[in-house]
């Protein structure tokens, strides 16, 4: 009996679902890793944010990872050849974590059962703002179609975290309006 195709329609449909469900990122962000580690049958899935100065990339949400890898140490940009790769906009296929010198963690990829990784960057317009990386627990190839479906789920995460950003700056600017016009309302 073969195995049942994924739906990756259906499942950025869902991830679409979640991002247009809430305004609060932690929350969108955890869902979208859950969904699309689900959909993609694999083993975890993170997604960082570059930090203020796009020095280091940070956890955003992730599904499947334990603590203690969770808890590694910080990736730094300068030190990690595949986020560079994927900060400047390519997608990014490692066919074993463990031996690629490309990545920065490698025994501690080798403790945490992760073999291939395929990350693809968040971007918002031509600017990346982060990462999304799918993890598998033994070497694997991935196929043209779950590259697009993981490429369509990173532009959604984008634009979830840009909304985010927009909707807090907006919230901020209201609040001072609002504050500005009840002073002038006490005179």
């Amino acid at each position: 009996m073969q195995a049942k195709k994924p739906d990756y329609f259906s499942a950025l449909y869902d991830v679409a679902k979640v991002i247009n469900a809430s305004l609060d990122p932690g929350q969108v962000l955890k869902q979208i890793v859950t969904q699309v580690a689900k959909a993609m049958n694999a083993k975890a899935c993170a997604l960082r944010v570059l930090g203020s100065r796009r020095k280091r990339l940070l956890m955003g949400a992730s599904c499947g990872l334990s603590k203690g890898y969770l808890h590694k140490g910080p990736i730094v940009v300068s030190e990690s050849g595949l986020d560079q790769k994927v900060l400047k906009g390519e997608t990014v296929y490692m066919k074993d974590a463990q031996t690629d010198p490309d990545f920065q963690y490698g025994e501690r990829a080798k403790a945490e059962g992760i073999h291939s990784v395929l990350v693809v960057p968040l971007m918002v317009g031509k600017k990346a703002v982060g990462v999304l990386r799918v993890y598998s627990g033994e070497v694997r190839k991935f196929g043209k179609d779950e590259i697009k479906f993981l490429e369509a789920a990173a532009n959604l995460s984008a634009i979830a975290l840009d909304n985010a950003r927009l909707h807090q700056a907006l919230k901020k600017d209201y609040d001072l309006l609002v504050a500005n016009t009840d002073r002038l309302d006490d005179n």
